[in-house]
């Protein structure tokens, strides 16, 4: 029997090739990061062709580490960032524009228009999905009103628009000779265009937004054998598929109802589990598919987006200089006992869960001369678990479920001094399991579920292992004073943008 399963990882500040054995431990991995371009406040883009590129290499490196080679692999999953989106012509191959990163703010006008008829929530029932800048489908709109010739090739059939997956998957299977034009149904949640319940493009919605169908991906399951690959992975199964968060929460095996998991990455991103049935949120939250195996009933969730956590640790070392290196964020924080008063709100792309406020911009509040490096550093970390408990909060009023703890993942939990302060301000334990990392490894369960390499969830359940786990040991007059802090802290972002 093949030995092994293989997942790509096209995250927004980089790409990673994984390759996981039987019980879910890895064996190889491979890391590269792609630049980001800023060519407008409020804009993010990426290039497309440069992630096709890194993504090579990590699978290149990945398995020259491991002495291994296409035949030891029993199929490959993929996970990415989800409301990125690509352009490109099916004949060349190549992208009309850079791809549109989620938290690219450009489309803000078209949204304001759009809730001219029927308000923010215009289209919710329908997609579950607030009108905001951080999904792709007005995203496709901006490029079809703004890039010359683009509407033209659309509406002829020689453009092709997808989220990351789909831009992967068709490089992947041939590309200009034959590519796959697919994604899964949790990429497809993300767009605002496919309605929840049918699992199919929205006509109605498309026809608002003016764009052609027929540029659109095929939709498949999450975990299903979509096709063989051809170049770099030649004849290896491509076998899943799952939005970054998603593969998380699959990952995390929260295959339960009620079951939830806290990612921490560029953004941060809270999950539960609501069973096969959408749930409106009443409190800010997204109603969006969880995952679906092959032709059996899809899982939906509730979501809690924000927009800014490991991303603010980013801008203390590139935009500021303060560290040299992402780690060095605990070391600073570590050195003050407490942020001195000040708040950090990264609303750098507007407040997202449960605000959904596009005018809202960053802030640092409580500023006083006492005030040195490492209380800001404080107060970045801070940020990240203030914003998880807002979301948390919004999950349990829809839900009616209290959570009894939390199961975390993502780069930043490695950070101590981070888990235990979300663990306080919570007052609910955190758990990390022992594959941190479980975006890569919800993509590979997806993709061995289909080959059969592994063969139900509770296998799956099986390879689950805690880590380590930290419980709060704060005071409760403590948190509630340094809770309202940061929901004060938070009214001074709003009304910043016209």
């Amino acid at each position: 029997m093949t030995q092994y399963i293989g997942a790509i990882d096209q995250g927004t500040t980089s790409t990673r090739f994984m390759i996981f054995d039987h019980g879910g431990q890895v064996i190889s991995a491979a890391q590269k990061e792609h630049k980001q371009y800023f060519p407008q406040p409020g804009w993010v883009e990426h290039d497309p062709v440069e992630i096709w590129q890194r993504t090579c290499e990590v699978i290149r490196e990945a398995l020259s580490t491991a002495g291994l080679s296409n035949k030891d692999l029993a199929g490959v999953g993929i996970t990415n960032q989800r409301e990125t989106i690509v352009v490109w012509n099916r004949d060349t191959g190549q992208p009309y524009h850079p791809a549109i990163v989620w938290q690219d703010t450009r489309t803000d006008e078209i949204c304001r228009d759009l809730a001219r008829d029927g308000g923010q929530d215009r289209f919710r029932a329908r997609v579950g999905l607030p009108l905001a800048t951080y999904f792709s489908g007005p995203k496709l709109a901006w490029l079809l009103q703004n890039v010359p010739g683009f509407r033209h090739a659309a509406e002829n059939g020689d453009a092709v628009f997808g989220t990351i997956d789909t831009w992967l998957i068709w490089n992947l299977t041939g590309g200009i000779k034959g590519g796959l034009n697919l994604t899964d149904v949790t990429n497809a949640s993300r767009t605002m265009l496919m309605d929840l319940e049918s699992l199919k493009w929205d006509d109605d919605i498309c026809s608002i937004l003016q764009i052609p169908t027929g540029m659109l991906p095929e939709i498949k399951p999450s975990s299903f054998r979509y096709g063989p690959a051809r170049g770099i992975l030649e004849g290896i199964p491509l076998a899943g598929c799952l939005g970054d968060q998603q593969a998380a929460l699959f990952g995390q095996t929260c295959f339960s109802s009620g079951e939830a998991k806290n990612t921490y990455g560029t953004g941060c991103f809270m999950l539960m589990n609501t069973g096969e049935h959408p749930v409106a949120s009443q409190y800010g939250l997204l109603t969006t598919l969880g995952y679906q195996i092959s032709e059996r009933p899809a899982v939906y969730c509730l979501e809690g987006s924000i927009a800014v956590t490991g991303a603010l640790v980013q801008w203390m070392r590139d935009n500021l200089g303060i560290i040299q290196n992402s780690v060095d964020i605990e070391t600073l924080a570590a050195s003050v006992e407490d942020t001195a008063g000040i708040y950090f709100v990264p609303a750098f792309s507007g407040l997202f869960a449960p605000y959904w406020r596009s005018d809202a911009r960053g802030a640092i509040v409580g500023l006083t001369r006492y005030v040195n490096k490492g209380h800001l550093a404080r107060a970045v970390l801070e940020a990240s678990a203030y914003q998880t408990r807002e979301v948390l909060d919004a999950m349990e009023q829809d839900s009616n479920v209290k959570l009894t703890t939390l199961k975390v993942d993502g780069g930043m939990v490695h950070n101590e001094l981070l888990m235990q302060f979300q663990s306080d301000i919570l007052n609910v334990p955190v758990i990390r399991p022992k594959v941190a990392e479980t975006t890569a490894l919800g993509a590979a369960y997806a993709a061995g579920l289909a080959v059969g390499f592994w063969q139900d969830l509770d296998e799956l359940r099986s390879n689950w292992i805690m880590d380590k786990r930290w419980d709060p040991d704060m005071p409760e007059e403590t948190r509630c004073k340094a809770y309202a802090g940061w929901k004060k802290a938070v009214t001074r972002t709003l009304e910043w943008v016209d």
